[in-house]
C-alpha cells in the first residue's frame, strides 16, 4: 500500500508538536466523525457508538483504539493513512486535516497496525507502518486478519514500539487523560449517544457547575439580569472552499488561496451560552469555545481583556478579575463556532481571521467592559452579553445581590469550591444549585439578625448618647445569662403547669390537660429543631482525621427555643445521628457560652465530634490531641495565618472602597476627600493607578472618587475620621453620627468603626508574620467590620 505524503505535508509534519493525550484526540476524532455522520442519517446502528482506548501496560506494550464505526474499504483505507489526504470536509467534521492519523501515530510509536471491516465482509484487513523499516518507495505492507462474526464492524488502531517517555505518560496517567478528554468531548458525550473509554473505565463528560436557568440578580434596583445568557446569533451565510477550507468574497468562483473550485454557501452561525459559575477559582473559569463538538479553547480567559484598536501593540487591559483578582473568576462559558478555522494542533483558532473577530464582537462588543473607561473613551454602553454578566456579577460580596454563599459575615469560596468538587464526582445533593441558594439564603437571614442585634440601639430614631453607650455594650449592667420564657422548659416546650380542676370533671377537658403534659419525644424535638434552625454553611462539611474516620456534618443554627439534651439540660451543641456516615449538629448560639464567654462555634462542635470519632475508632489519642487534628484536617481556613487573613482583609476593604466611592460621587465630594491626600500618599496612589493599568493625570484624580480604588489602605481610615459625615450613619457604615446630639456619643460611634477599619486596614498593608493575638484580634475587627457595613443600597 502507497502512502507517499505531499512535499507540503512533509514540511510541516516536523513543526507540529502533540501531547500525548492530542496524538489520542486526534485518532478520536476519526471515530467520532464517523459516528456523527451515521448518527445525522437517523439509521439504527447496531452495536452503539462507542470508542476503546487500551492503554500501554508497560514501556514495552501497546497502544489500542478500537471503534464501532461503519469500516473501510480498501480503497478508503489507503486513502486513510496516506499523509496529506483528507477526505473530511473542512466545516463538518473534527478530523480536519489528514496528516491528524500521521502525525499523532508517529509521535507514539514506530509501529502502526491499522485493521478495519465493514458489517458482512469475510475479513480484517489493514496495514502496517513501520518506520523502521519503510524505504523511498513508502510502501507499507498489507495485512488481513479472519473475523470470527460477519456482523462486526469499524476500526481498530495498534501502536507498538512506543516512544517510553510517551509510553510512561500513558502508563501513569490514565486518570488525567480520561479527565482531559472528558473537558474536550464533554458536549459530545452529553448530547449524542456517543461512549468513550480508557483504560477500561468510562470518560465522563465534564460539566460546568453554574447557576440555574431561573438566577438572576437585581442590577441597581431596577434591571433584572440572569445568572445564565443563551447565545444564537446567525451571521449571513459564507462561500467557503472544501479542500482548504478558506472563506472567499461571495462572487468568487475559485479560491483564492488554493485554486479550488469547491466552493459551497456554509452556515455562520455564532451560538451557545455565558452564565456564573457557583463558586470561585483561581483556574477553572473562563469560555469553552467549541468547533463541530469538541472543545478547542478551554477555561479561556482572552475575552476578559480589553484591546484598545487605537492604541499600540500590548495595549491590552485586564477587566475581569480586578477586583479581589486573588480569588480568581466564575464567569464561565460554552460558545460553538463551527465556521471559523483552527490552528492545525487543534487547540487555538486563527485569531487573524475576521469570522473569529465577528465572533468576539458578538459575545463582549467592542467597548471596554468597565462602564466607566467606556464612557471616558467615548464608547456607548457595552450591552453584549458578557458586558451584561460583568456588570451585573463582576464583584464578589456574599449574597443574594452578587449570588455568592456566605456564613452572615463574609463569603465562603473555600466551601462552594469543595461542593463544586462533590458535584463533578457526581454526588447527588450537590448537582442543582439549591445547596448553593439555601447559603445566600443563610447568609442573608444570618446578617439580617447580626446586624440588628448589634445596630438595634445606635439608629438615628434613637438620638441620644445613652442608646450608643448601650449600643457599644457600655451600660453598666452585668450581662445575665439568657434566661428561659415563662411558658418553656429548658427545652423549649411548654412548662408543665398544675390546672384547675374542671367543674364538671369532664372527660374532654381531662383528655386535653393529659395531652398538654405529654412529655416530648426525642423525635418530636429533633424535628422542632429542624423546623426552627438554618443551615450554618461554614461548618457544615465533612469532619474528621484519616486515622480515625470521617463524618458528613449538617451543621444548623437554631432560630427559636433553646436546644435541650437527653436529660432536658440545655446545651449549646446537639448532634444527631442520621442514616450511614451522617448527622446533623444544632447550634444554639444564644447560649451564654457564645453570648457571654465568646466561644467559638468551631471548637464545642469539634469537641462534640471527636468524642463520636475516638468511641468509633478506639485510637490513642488524647482527646485534645483528637481535636487538633480534626481542626487541622477539617477547617485549614481557621488557621491563624497571616497571608490567608490579609486576604480576608483586602477582600473586605475592596468591598469598602466601592461603596465609599460611590457615596462620594453621589455626595459630590470627591475633591474635597482627595485633598486629604499627602504627597507620600499621592504618590504611591499613581504607582497604583499605574501598576493596575489606569493612567490618569493627577490634577484629573479629584474628578471622581474612583482614586480611592487605589490609595494606601492606612488613608481610608484617615479619611473616614476626616469625613464621618460622608459614611456614617447608614451610608457606608451603620454607626450613628449626625444621628446624635452629644459630641462624646459621635466620638465614641466613630471610634468603634475606625478601630476596626484601622486593624484591617493595617493587616491588609503589613501582611508578614505577627502574633497569634493579633491575628486574632484582626480577625475579630474583620467580622465586626463587616457587621458594621449599611446595608447595600
Amino acid at each position: 500500500m502507497k502512502i507517499t505524503p505531499s512535499a507540503r505535508v512533509l514540511r510541516m509534519l516536523g513543526e507540529i508538536e502533540f501531547d500525548e493525550w492530542q496524538c489520542i484526540a486526534e485518532l478520536i476524532d476519526n471515530a467520532f466523525d464517523d459516528f456523527t455522520e451515521i448518527h445525522r442519517s437517523g439509521t439504527p446502528w447496531a452495536g452503539g457508538y462507542r470508542v476503546s482506548v487500551e492503554l500501554p501496560d508497560s514501556t514495552q506494550g501497546q497502544l489500542v483504539i478500537t471503534d464501532t464505526g461503519r469500516g473501510m474499504t480498501y480503497d478508503r483505507l489507503e486513502r486513510a493513512v496516506r499523509a496529506g489526504w483528507s477526505g473530511n470536509d473542512m466545516h463538518d467534521k473534527l478530523g480536519l486535516f489528514g496528516m491528524g492519523f500521521n502525525v499523532s501515530t508517529a509521535r507514539l510509536g514506530k509501529r502502526t497496525r491499522v485493521l478495519t471491516t465493514r458489517q458482512g465482509d469475510t475479513e480484517w484487513i489493514g496495514v502496517e507502518i513501520d518506520l523502521d523499516r519503510i524505504g523511498d518507495d513508502f510502501e507499507a505492507e498489507d495485512i488481513t486478519e479472519p473475523k470470527a462474526d460477519p456482523n462486526e464492524h469499524g476500526t481498530r488502531i495498534v501502536i507498538s514500539r512506543l516512544h517510553p517517555t510517551r509510553a510512561g505518560w500513558l502508563r501513569k496517567n490514565g486518570p488525567a487523560l480520561r479527565n482531559i478528554l472528558g473537558q474536550v468531548y464533554s458536549w459530545l458525550l452529553l448530547e449524542r449517544p456517543f461512549e468513550l473509554w480508557v483504560g477500561g473505565f468510562q470518560v465522563k463528560p465534564v460539566r460546568h457547575c453554574r447557576w440555574g436557568d431561573d438566577r438572576s440578580v437585581l442590577y441597581n434596583n431596577k434591571e433584572r439580569i440572569p445568572a445564565y445568557i443563551e447565545i444564537d446569533q446567525r451571521l449571513e451565510n459564507g462561500l467557503a472552499c472544501g479542500d482548504c477550507g478558506q472563506w472567499q468574497l461571495t462572487d468568487r468562483d475559485t479560491c483564492e488561496d488554493c485554486g479550488s473550485n469547491r466552493l459551497t454557501a456554509r452556515e455562520r452561525r455564532v451560538h451557545g451560552w455565558l452564565g456564573i459559575q457557583r463558586y470561585m477559582h483561581k483556574n477553572d473559569y473562563g469560555i469553552d469555545f467549541l468547533r463541530n463538538g469538541r472543545k478547542i479553547l478551554r477555561w479561556d480567559k482572552q475575552l476578559f481583556t480589553w484591546r484598545n484598536p487605537d492604541g499600540a501593540a500590548g495595549n491590552e487591559e485586564p477587566e475581569y478579575p480586578v477586583d479581589l483578582a486573588h480569588q480568581g473568576g466564575r464567569i464561565i462559558g460554552e460558545i460553538h463556532l463551527d465556521h471559523v478555522p483552527v490552528t492545525y494542533q487543534k487547540d487555538a483558532f486563527e485569531y487573524g481571521d475576521r469570522s473569529w473577530r465577528s465572533a468576539v464582537e458578538i459575545v463582549r462588543g467592542v467597548a471596554p467592559l468597565l462602564p466607566r473607561r467606556a464612557v471616558d473613551m467615548g464608547y456607548e454602553e457595552n450591552t453584549s452579553p458578557l458586558a451584561l454578566l460583568f456588570k451585573a456579577f463582576r464583584r464578589n460580596d456574599a449574597g443574594r445581590r452578587y449570588l455568592v454563599p456566605g456564613d452572615g459575615r463574609k463569603p465562603i469560596h473555600d466551601d462552594t469550591r469543595r461542593w463544586g468538587q462533590e458535584f463533578r464526582r457526581g454526588n447527588p445533593d450537590y448537582q442543582t444549585d439549591e445547596r448553593w441558594w439555601q447559603a445566600v439564603e443563610d447568609h442573608e437571614a444570618a446578617k439580617s439578625r447580626g446586624k440588628n442585634t448589634n445596630a438595634a440601639a445606635a439608629t438615628p430614631g434613637r438620638p441620644d448618647e445613652a442608646a450608643v453607650m448601650e449600643a457599644l455594650g457600655y451600660n453598666g449592667a452585668d450581662t445575665a445569662e439568657p434566661t428561659t420564657p415563662a411558658n418553656e422548659t429548658s427545652s423549649g416546650s411548654k412548662r408543665d403547669t398544675e390546672a384547675e380542676s374542671p367543674k364538671d370533671g369532664g372527660a374532654s377537658n381531662t383528655f386535653a390537660l393529659a395531652s398538654e403534659q405529654r412529655p416530648e419525644t426525642r423525635h418530636e424535638r429533633v424535628t422542632r429543631y429542624m423546623e426552627n434552625s438554618t443551615t450554618y454553611p461554614a461548618l457544615s462539611r465533612p469532619f474528621g482525621h484519616p486515622r480515625v474516620g470521617f463524618v458528613e456534618v449538617e451543621t444548623r443554627q437554631l432560630t427559636a427555643g433553646n436546644l435541650a439534651d437527653e436529660n432536658l439540660h440545655r446545651t449549646p451543641v446537639l448532634l444527631d445521628q442520621r442514616a450511614g456516615n451522617s448527622l446533623v449538629a444544632f447550634l444554639d448560639l444564644d447560649h451564654a457560652i457564645f453570648q457571654k464567654f465568646g466561644a467559638d462555634p468551631a471548637d464545642l462542635l469539634l469537641a462534640e465530634v471527636a468524642v463520636l470519632l475516638r468511641v468509633r475508632a478506639e485510637t490513642e489519642w488524647s482527646h485534645s490531641e483528637l481535636i487538633a487534628a480534626i481542626r487541622a484536617e477539617s477547617l485549614p481556613a481557621t488557621a491563624l495565618d497571616a497571608q490567608l487573613i490579609s486576604a480576608e482583609a483586602q477582600e473586605l476593604l475592596a468591598e469598602i472602597r466601592h461603596r465609599m466611592v460611590s457615596e462620594l460621587d453621589r455626595t459630590g465630594e470627591a475633591e474635597k476627600a482627595y485633598h486629604f491626600l499627602s504627597p507620600d500618599e499621592l504618590t504611591a496612589t499613581e504607582h497604583a493607578m499605574i501598576a493596575n493599568g489606569k493612567v490618569t493625570r493627577t490634577v484629573d484624580l479629584g474628578t471622581s472618587g474612583e482614586f480611592l480604588l487605589h490609595v494606601p489602605a492606612l488613608f481610608l481610615v484617615r479619611l473616614v475620621e476626616s469625613l464621618p459625615s460622608a459614611f456614617m450613619d447608614n451610608r457606608v457604615f451603620q454607626g450613628v453620627y449626625e444621628g446624635v446630639a452629644s459630641a462624646s456619643a459621635r466620638r465614641l460611634s466613630l471610634a468603634r468603626t475606625v478601630g476596626y477599619l484601622s486593624d484591617v486596614a493595617t493587616q491588609a498593608t503589613f501582611a508578614g508574620a505577627s502574633l497569634p493575638n493579633q491575628l486574632q484580634r484582626t480577625r475579630l475587627s474583620i467580622r465586626l467590620l463587616a457587621d458594621d457595613l449599611a446595608e447595600e443600597k
